[in-house]
């Protein structure tokens, strides 16, 4: 059972916003994209498209990577039959192994390989995680993000940090086929480093966790390391459909995060976008308020607005996520994820007053892991707040969302709320789940293919025959 709720704001159901009918006329239409997005999955669920025949997948046009769908529930199955032999426990004494032996863990990889990874840590991990004494991160080692990006002055500035602090570091590199460009030069030149750093250079596989596909040079890498612990990106799965297979496991495994709870909560959403009818399905409701305000409105610029700072990477996770999988054939909402109140003081102008070309999903959690702050009294009320002694942070954060949804209503720009009761692993698994659904059916909702970059791998191709040219 799942307990993220969405709610449309009275503006989208008003003038200026939508009707009750925009929606329901989507009824139909996303109920057989649902039907299709199901039969994705259970040509996955059944081996794959080679066990399954060619017939069975509904898309002939492009990869079918639609093997994220029901990974969340093939991994707890796997967990209950199997035990420590499952890959769920594997993936947590690996991560025991290498978080008991280093103090700090360099993660290499880029896009979808890093992004969920980060997007775990901001939401379910302390807020300044690197910063604080391990006794307040449980003991697990800090993680550095690179591989990302090929900026050099940051790679060596990480560089310069590890060497200089005490205690030994590892590093955890995902990368299915090994040959993206940014994370294997990366992986070189940590590896030089960390071969120099352990005190048996014959030993430097056991300070490397590698996730990789079946085959491929990050693949053959591993095993000319001896690495005793090296874990498959599951075929089928994308990377940036990757987050709940052992790319965004082991990591959050490594914090010392409940991984079974991630998987349980986004298996109970799988439930829930397969029986619930349109009017209760979350997923098919988000997906509808966001392609009638496009057709209908024009809004086709999407604004995730997280209300606190910890869901940032979640949104910019899923900034990627939308932005590749129907940002195709001149098709595609622009996705942009902001944080406030921080950026009502950028952005609330443009949002209030500008063009009528975006429509906001608040991203809210209800309730704080900590005791509310409240103001407090002061002998120095030249802030004139002691009136307001008594109200705490998170009430002023309320207030804050709730004045900015009435201007929004006053102005009629339209407004969602996506509401999670608190964050921690069960619920993030549920938004994380609910997400990719939406997205893939939205896909094909829109009749393209919602797997495959083709755009991202004409850079590749284009930046090696520049550099080998």
């Amino acid at each position: 059972m799942i307990d993220l709720q969405y709610h449309l704001d009275g503006t989208m159901l008003a003038s200026g916003g939508l009707t009750d009918a925009d929606l329901a006329q989507l009824a139909a239409p996303l109920t057989q994209a649902r039907d299709q997005v199901l039969a994705d999955a259970k040509v996955w669920s059944t081996g794959g498209p080679a066990s399954a025949g060619r017939d069975a997948s509904p898309d002939e046009t492009g990869p079918l990577d639609a093997g994220f769908h029901y990974l969340p529930n093939r991994l707890l199955e796997e967990l209950a039959e199997k035990g420590d032999a499952s890959e769920v426990a594997r993936i947590g004494a690996a991560a025991d192994r290498l978080a008991g032996a280093v103090d700090k863990v360099v993660l290499l990889g880029i896009g979808g390989s890093y992004m969920g990874a980060r997007a775990i840590l901001e939401a379910c991990c302390h807020p300044y995680y690197n910063e604080v004494a391990p006794t307040l991160r449980q003991g697990r080692p800090a993680i550095y993000f690179e591989g990302n990006n090929v900026d050099n002055d940051a790679v060596q500035g990480l560089l310069d940090l590890l060497a200089s602090e005490t205690g030994g570091w590892g590093i955890v590199v995902i990368s299915k086929s090994g040959g993206t460009l940014e994370t294997a030069a990366s992986l070189r030149i940590f590896l030089r480093e960390l071969a120099e750093s352990v005190t048996d250079p014959s030993e430097l596989g056991q300070f490397v966790l590698p996730v990789t596909g079946a085959s491929g040079k990050l693949f053959d890498l591993a095993h000319a390391l001896g690495c005793p612990d090296v874990f498959s990106v599951p075929d089928g799965v994308g990377g940036r459909f990757s987050i709940l297979s052992a790319v965004g496991l082991l990591p959050a495994a490594m914090m010392g995060l409940d991984i079974q709870k991630l998987l349980e909560g986004a298996a109970a959403m799988n439930e829930h976008f397969k029986t619930a009818s349109f009017e209760e399905n979350i997923v098919l409701r988000y997906v509808a308020a966001g392609h009638a305000m496009e057709e209908k409105q024009g809004a086709d610029i999407r604004i995730l607005s997280t209300w606190g700072k910890r869901l940032e990477a979640v949104g910019l996770w899923y900034d990627q996520l939308l932005a590749e999988s129907i940002g195709k054939q001149e098709k595609g909402a622009m996705p942009l994820t902001i944080v406030n109140t921080r950026d009502l003081h950028s952005r609330g102008q443009q949002h209030q007053e500008g063009k009528r070309d975006k429509y906001i999903t608040n991203l809210i959690v209800e309730s704080s892991d900590r005791e509310p702050l409240a103001i407090g009294e002061s002998e120095n009320n030249q802030d004139q707040l002691n009136e307001l002694a008594e109200k705490t942070l998170p009430e002023i954060l309320s207030a804050a969302l709730a004045g900015t949804n009435q201007a929004y209503r006053d102005d009629q720009r339209p407004t969602a709320d996506l509401v999670l009761p608190k964050l921690d692993e069960g619920r993030l698994g549920q938004l994380l789940q609910m997400l990719m659904l939406a997205t893939v059916t939205e896909g094909r909702l829109l009749g393209i293919n919602p797997y495959g970059q083709p755009g991202v791998e004409a850079y590749k191709q284009n930046m090696n025959a520049i550099l080998r040219g």
